[in-house]
């Protein structure tokens, strides 16, 4: 069985979730997840989600919380999320008008290693989730994402590393997340393909041209502990799409899933 576990972030389904939070916790669990990665709380007390949870047997494999709540209510965040079973605190994305330039981003790394500090003081961690800018964009002649891990220790500061969109930038994901083993436990799953205008579109799981099974194979090789499945935009029902993205999951990686046995 592969060390890594298999969650879901609930973005992919913010349809249903908006909807009916609860229910749709249930069905993730049905379909034999491992765990979850919130993007909001359904409006629920913490008390409330821990209990729902561990009837459910899942595990919070993290929380994506803005820069800003974070910059404003972090001790709100961590108490929230210790209760519910949750270390990681992940920024999911840096708006536009907080990145303009070398200078903007060199203050968001100080925020970073401040906010870091007070999480590890929690026993907590904060991870920063990619999209394709932070490849693209350069701090002093490197780009932004490998500035901010030389600016922020280790200690301060983890990876969630959205391979899908490292490749859209033009990045081997494999050989990137060798480069940044034993700071890479989460690991953003998720697949894409071209379309005729040029354009990117998220798909299912084998579906697209990200090479999805080396990014499986190279979150084992280096001790990622969540692999977490992401369909930023489904064509098809969301819950529907979730189905098929864990089938494809397990015939085809040699993990563990939701309590099934590899052969």
């Amino acid at each position: 069985m592969s060390s890594y576990k298999i969650g879901l972030q609930l973005y992919t389904v913010r349809d249903e979730t908006a909807r009916d939070f609860e229910g749709t916790l249930r069905e993730v669990a049905r379909l034999g997840y491992d765990g979850v990665e919130f993007a909001g709380y359904g409006g629920l007390a913490a008390e409330q989600l821990r209990e729902l949870l561990d009837e459910l047997k899942l595990e919070v494999a993290g929380t994506h919380v803005s820069y800003e709540r974070l910059l404003e209510a972090l001790d709100e965040e961590i108490t929230y999320n210790k209760t519910i079973g949750n270390r990681y605190l992940i920024i999911p994305y840096m708006q536009a008008e907080k990145r303009e330039d070398a200078d903007s981003w060199k203050a968001i790394y100080a925020n970073l290693q401040e906010i870091g500090a007070r999480c590890a003081e929690q026993d907590m961690v904060l991870c920063y989730h990619n999209h394709e800018f932070e490849f693209l964009a350069e701090v002093d002649g490197t780009h932004v994402l490998d500035a901010m891990f030389e600016a922020v220790p280790a200690s301060d500061l983890q990876m969630e590393l959205d391979s899908c969109w490292a490749y859209v930038a033009g990045y081997d994901p494999v050989a990137y997340m060798h480069k940044y083993k034993g700071r890479l436990p989460l690991v953003h799953y998720k697949d894409m393909r071209r379309l005729e205008d040029g354009s990117i579109q998220t798909c299912e799981l084998g579906a697209g041209e990200v090479p999805i099974t080396a990014i499986a194979q190279a979150a084992e090789q280096i001790g990622a502990q969540w692999l977490i499945v992401e369909q930023d935009e489904c064509q098809k029902p969301s819950l529907e799409s979730v189905a098929n993205n864990i089938a494809w999951i397990r015939q085809n990686l040699k993990v563990g899933v939701g309590g099934a046995i590899d052969e």
